[in-house]
């Protein structure tokens, strides 16, 4: 090997650009479709594939108990998604060989083995308008094994809703079951009413089965809804169906309209003092792997490392002053440009503090992609702040309300730094509110996070939203 030849470095503007315009997503869609489906010709499929209105053609799966309103959510969302609206019914009334096998057991009373189910699901999500339209699967898989066996047939849903409710509501709702006998909809008598008197007019009660019988399928489905919920864990979201139609309606809906990203992280975290940022950033890392890149903290290291932009630095840091938004901009694009941020990711925080600085971001080859706000009152924020101190022996960090000194020997020799007193607290605090319209400007689609809460539900809040667009 000749070692002269040095590594391929993958430019910072490539995953700017590439973030633009979908091309991780692009990719990422043509060769999961690719490995799935296994096509003779590869490159006619890819081509048929690209060829198609979208690659964002909707996989989705809709589960949960009976009565819960799988079928009202399924039929508005195909409708509204223009996708293919599969059901165990609707898998019985083509002619295929299979259908007709699985009719028999239909007309016999039995229940239609898991495997032929299987096999009939397979194939109906794979005939062409499946292909081209996509498909909502709903009630199908029943068990985590069903949910695996179709995993290996490649039936892998972008998105997987479960529908959920108290048992006693969703025996009211079996009990109060109406049907449109023209189109099939579900209504009831209490929670769905059709707005049309007409529709209202023809409605007949739903057949269905037994109060027994129900009971028995509510009880299945709680004995196989965990297994669901971890063969599904990365795609799916869990809605409250005991509420009115139409808020959960709008909560599947915008769940299914939302898009796996597996582009490289480039996290921002804006906030005032005190409310976590440099907590979250460090949870964030090391789960993640992501760098963490504290504005601060990187500039103070370079000050250090005896270069010559250090130099130029340093002075700055020993009177105080702010440094000029040139040098932490070269300081910035050192540091992210660094193969490690461009693999893994980054997460930055403590700059942009001003509409200026937060302009000079969006302009460089080092753009967010993700951008969080933590929300906390100034109130909290000078608590959380003024009441830290240090221990100069052992350089651990106490707190008078949340993390108390263990000894009144470690309580007497606490320091406080001049930067937490109450008055340079409030001057920050003030300089933060001052820009935060600004920034939320530059960033309109950032997402705000509580951060008055325990730092463990502010990570689970942040980790939520990182794979979602």
């Amino acid at each position: 090997m000749d070692e002269t030849v040095k590594p391929l470095r993958i430019p910072p503007q490539m995953s700017v650009y590439a973030d633009k315009h979908n091309i991780f997503h692009l990719v990422q869609s043509l060769v999961s479709s690719l490995v799935i489906d296994q096509p003779d010709d590869p490159l006619s499929y890819l081509i048929n594939l690209l060829q198609r209105s979208s690659v964002d053609i909707p996989r989705i799966i809709l589960l949960g108990p009976p009565a819960v309103g799988k079928h009202t959510v399924a039929t508005k969302l195909s409708a509204e998604l223009r996708a293919v609206h599969v059901t165990a019914d609707s898998l019985l009334q083509d002619q295929s060989e299979l259908s007709v096998q699985a009719r028999q057991y239909t007309l016999t009373q039995q229940e239609l083995p898991a495997e032929l189910l299987l096999k009939l699901t397979q194939q109906r999500l794979t005939e062409v308008d499946c292909f081209n339209r996509g498909w909502v699967l709903e009630g199908i898989p029943q068990t985590r094994l069903q949910a695996l066996s179709l995993q290996q047939v490649g039936v892998v849903p972008e998105h997987v809703v479960m529908l959920e409710a108290p048992d006693d509501v969703l025996l009211e709702r079996s009990q109060g079951k109406l049907v449109d006998p023209l189109t099939e909809h579900v209504y009831h008598q209490t929670f769905i009413w059709p707005d049309d008197d007409i529709i209202a007019e023809r409605l007949e009660k739903g057949r269905g089965p037994s109060e027994e019988q129900r009971l028995a399928e509510l009880q299945r489905y709680r004995c196989e809804v965990t297994g669901l919920t971890s063969a599904y864990q990365h795609v799916l979201k869990v809605v409250n169906s005991d509420q009115p139609h139409a808020d959960v309606y709008q909560q599947v809906l915008a769940f299914v309209r939302t898009r796996r990203r597996s582009r490289t992280p480039r996290i921002l975290l804006l906030g005032p003092p005190g409310s976590g940022k440099s907590h979250q950033a460090r949870l964030l890392s090391e789960k993640y792997k992501m760098v963490d890149v504290c504005c601060g903290r990187l500039l103070r290291s370079v000050a250090a490392d005896g270069s010559s932009l250090g130099e130029e630095i340093q002075p700055y840091l020993d009177d105080g002053r702010p440094v000029p938004d040139s040098l932490v901009l070269q300081v910035l694009e050192q540091r992210l440009s660094r193969v490690d941020c461009s693999c893994r990711g980054w997460i930055l925080h403590g700059f942009p503090q001003d509409l200026q600085q937060a302009r000079s971001l969006q302009e460089s080859q080092h753009q967010p992609n993700r951008v969080f706000f933590l929300e906390l009152t100034d109130d909290v924020c000078l608590e959380r702040i003024t009441l830290r101190a240090t221990d100069p022996v052992s350089g651990e960090r106490f707190h008078a309300v949340t993390r108390p000194a263990p000894s009144s020997q470690v309580q007497n020799r606490l320091k406080t730094r001049p930067a937490d007193s109450t008055h340079s607290v409030t001057h920050s605090l003030n300089q933060y509110r001052t820009h935060t319209a600004v920034l939320q400007s530059v960033y309109p689609d950032a997402v705000h996070i509580d951060a008055d809460q325990d730092p463990r539900s502010v990570f689970e809040a942040l980790e939520s939203r990182l794979t979602t667009a």
